[in-house]
């Protein structure tokens, strides 16, 4: 008998739909308290998960809901690189 494998789930903090984990990006708050893009999903820290989406983005930074999920305040320059990774995701 072949086993199926589950496929983790997890939920974008923009639009709130769940998906498989690795369609999703991850965004990471370090022990440090450095908030990164995790690109392995392996990263220590608390993450927070968002669609390759610029809608799912937006949303999310417009109610704050990547910093209530990450419980930190989020640097422009993160956002930057964010919505830069989502814009080449969508390119291709």
């Amino acid at each position: 008998m072949v086993r199926v494998r589950k496929v983790p789930q997890r939920m974008c903090v923009g639009c709130q739909e769940m998906r498989g984990k690795k369609e999703l990006i991850r965004i990471v708050r370090t022990p440090t308290g450095e908030i990164v893009l995790d690109p392995t999903g392996k990263k220590s820290g608390r993450g927070a998960y968002i669609c390759p989406v610029s809608d799912c983005l937006e949303k999310a930074i417009k109610k704050k809901q990547l910093e209530r999920a990450l419980n930190s305040p989020i640097e422009g320059s993160v956002l930057d690189e964010l919505r830069i990774k989502i814009k080449a995701q969508s390119e291709t």
